[in-house]
């Protein structure tokens, strides 16, 4: 879901690029959804970014909310998903092994 901009091909293919290594990790993943944001501008800064996921996995679900207004390097769309997507990958594996007993 795009907010605040008009739906980009590079950004969705990033994502989709970003969660194909999610889904490498595990294939329970059933759903996801994306929300990125991209807020009006404020004055003389940029436009902050911020990244919204939600995975859906047997047993649970992993909510990733990357709102980085005050982290100038978020007003790089590609920064702000990554940030989000390393952040959802460390869920994931925390997940796994809880999963797994560990």
């Amino acid at each position: 879901v795009f907010r605040g901009m008009e739906p980009s091909a590079a950004v969705e293919a990033r994502i989709r690029e970003k969660l194909g290594t999610l889904e490498k990790l595990s294939d329970r993943i059933d759903h996801c959804r994306v929300t990125f944001d991209a807020p009006h501008r404020n004055g003389s800064k940029g436009s902050m970014f911020s990244v919204s996921i939600e995975l859906g996995l047997p047993g649970g679900e992993i909510v990733v909310n990357r709102d980085h207004h005050q982290d100038r390097a978020h007003e790089d769309a590609y920064v702000a998903i990554r940030d989000a997507f390393n952040a959802a990958r460390r869920q994931l594996i925390d997940h796994l092994e809880i999963e797994r007993g560990r």
